[in-house]
């Protein structure tokens, strides 16, 4: 009988893996979204799961990319193995359908040399585009299957690129995703919109918490905070979360607004604050680290992001594992997560009315705050930690080698 060793010394010659339950799953994960120097908390929702996936007898080398015109990224100390790697593409959504073909080329090299150390099992795309698609190619190329991982924004080509290269984008992931041996969405929202593109069989996901980094914590007494955390661009709904915030904040006081985030509306909202009278009780806080977007979350009374186009989004699922009681938005990702006027709060989007009026209902009521606070926490320590998405993970991985 052919021992364990010589099948892994065979492998690592012909470049065939031979998978043992000795051995840990090797999988190579290809991502846009991933901590950096520059930024070392964007992405943090694929590489949190990974150390838990170790757990799972399961190791990762992530390449992580960004096209060469948005500079060069470096890595974060890890004890995953990670790199950062560029490659060309034309500006713009233009350049989105052949950014995959691209990346191919650049990465080809590496990887059949990271392949020959140690042979990949499996690659873990996110994204249909660039990474999907890079995927498909070494696919082929490597003799191994790959999975994808659809987001949000990815989920939304004809919308985000316009209709003549959405459409393009759209039969390039169709593609990807019938040539994947799993597709993995992170909510039943996104499911639909690839369900749309292709006609193929999708796990559901959801993207989860580290329990670790956020817990609860006690509310600061006086003044009470509400905080929003997100990107500054128009469909995370800060502007509309302005305005509500000016409605109640005069009957409601003692309360304060702080926005952590940053982007290319942050002058546009500094404006409408001043503009609406309420400049004086809103701090933007600009990009902040895990720790202190973890530590705002506890010390706060509620969260708020009434944002219209979300897969899922992380952000309310951590405020939930801090206690905290957050108000989202009807049709998106997180309604599937949040039970309305149970463990969070549900308001029509673009509803001024709505979001003022669950603003004032949570500020006057210690009480309902706690209620709402602890069983968002109960529902992410039962079924959204990370360790729970790890297994997850893990499974459809090995359903795919087998």
């Amino acid at each position: 009988m052919t021992s364990p060793q010589a099948l892994a010394a065979a492998g690592a010659e012909t470049g065939i893996s031979f998978l043992s339950e000795a051995r840990p799953l090797h999988v190579l994960t290809l991502t846009p979204f991933y901590p950096s120097e520059e930024d070392p908390a964007q992405g943090c929702f694929v590489s949190e799961p990974l150390h838990e996936l170790k757990g799972e007898n399961v190791v990762n080398d992530v390449i992580a990319v960004q096209p060469f015109y948005r500079g060069r990224a470096r890595a974060v100390q890890s004890e995953i193995a990670s790199r950062w790697q560029s490659y060309f593409s034309l500006p713009g959504n233009v350049g989105l359908p052949l950014s995959g073909e691209f990346l191919a080329a650049s990465l080809m090299p590496q990887v059949r040399k990271l392949h020959r150390r140690q042979p990949f099992d499996l690659v873990h795309a996110h994204s249909a585009l660039p990474c999907g698609a890079t995927a498909l190619s070494l696919s082929k190329k490597l003799g191994i299957p790959f999975v994808v991982t659809v987001h949000g924004l990815d989920a939304y080509l004809t919308r985000q690129a316009g209709p003549r290269i959405g459409k393009w984008c759209a039969e390039i992931s169709k593609q990807v995703y019938e040539s994947a041996s799993a597709v993995i969405c992170i909510s039943e929202k996104v499911r639909q919109h690839v369900a749309d593109v292709a006609d193929v069989r999708v796990a559901v996901v959801y993207n989860a918490v580290d329990p670790s980094l956020f817990y609860p914590g006690k509310e600061e007494q006086r003044p009470l905070v509400i905080l929003s955390v997100g990107n500054l661009i128009p469909i995370k709904g800060h502007a509309l979360l302005l305005r509500a915030f000016a409605c109640i904040a005069n009957a409601v006081s003692g309360c304060s607004l702080e926005i952590i985030g940053d982007g290319p509306e942050r002058g546009e909202l500094a404006r409408l604050a001043n503009h609406l009278g309420i400049g004086d009780r809103v701090r933007f806080l600009g990009r902040q680290s895990r720790q202190e977007v973890a530590a705002a979350m506890q010390r706060c009374a509620l969260f708020a992001l009434p944002s219209t186009y979300e897969g899922l989004g992380c952000v309310y699922l951590e405020a939930m594992a801090c206690g905290k009681p957050v108000i989202g938005c009807n049709g998106q990702g997180i309604d599937e997560i949040i039970e309305d006027r149970g463990n969070g709060v549900l308001v029509s989007p673009g509803s001024e009315t709505e979001l003022s009026d669950a603003l004032a209902i949570l500020l006057s009521s210690q009480p309902l705050r706690q209620r709402m606070g602890n069983a968002g926490y109960e529902t992410v320590l039962s079924r959204h930690t990370i360790a729970h998405q790890a297994a997850q993970l893990a499974e459809i991985y090995r359903e795919c080698v087998r």
